[in-house]
């Protein structure tokens, strides 16, 4: 009784964009495959007629796993399952990458001690869920000219209160209608 694989099935479309990139039983081209075993044994190196051979007798697919290594390695287990581990791990992968926004918080010259409070805070509960925090000194009409000893002096007040700990991503510079500051979280 003949088994057919799973490339035997199924016509060339792909039903899993992972699928596209792997060579499975006879789309294999290399002539020599390190092939390891359903359970994980390692087989050694077979030709690929004998890797072919090996896979129907065990009723399973023959996968190209590692192409680019100096002896292809190819692994012999059900191509299905294969895909979904595969997927299973490109997901896991995915859920544990963090990606971090630049906040921004904007203050004047004039603000008050409250507000100034309130926006550290902000702040702080920003940088502790790991984004950056963008703090710019917003100026208007005559501030622009202002001395920059004073300005810093005024972006010094809300750094010195936000209650986490930080470190400077991007020194303090002056453009020409804010002067602003990037922290983020101190590693």
């Amino acid at each position: 009784m003949y088994y057919a694989c799973f490339s035997d099935i199924v016509s060339t479309h792909s039903i899993n964009p992972l699928a596209e990139k792997l060579n499975i039983n006879n789309n294999i081209r290399a002539p020599k495959l390190r092939i390891i075993g359903p359970a994980g044994e390692n087989y050694g190196v077979l030709t690929r007629e004998e890797a072919l051979a090996k896979a129907k007798e065990l009723r399973l697919d023959l996968i190209e796993v590692s192409p680019n290594a100096d002896t292809p390695v190819a692994r012999i287990t059900d191509y299905g399952k294969y895909v979904f581990e595969l997927s299973k791990k490109q997901k896991e992968v995915k859920a544990k990458a963090h990606s971090t926004e630049t906040k921004s918080i904007q203050i004047s010259v004039g603000i008050s001690e409250h507000d100034i409070m309130i926006k550290a805070k902000q702040g702080a509960e920003w940088i502790k869920e790991g984004h950056r925090v963008k703090i710019d000194l917003v100026l208007k009409g005559r501030m622009k000219y202002m001395e920059e000893s004073f300005l810093r002096e005024r972006m010094d007040r809300i750094l010195a209160v936000i209650p986490a700990e930080y470190k400077i991503a991007e020194p303090l510079k002056k453009i020409p209608k804010s002067m602003m500051i990037v922290i983020e979280k101190a590693k």
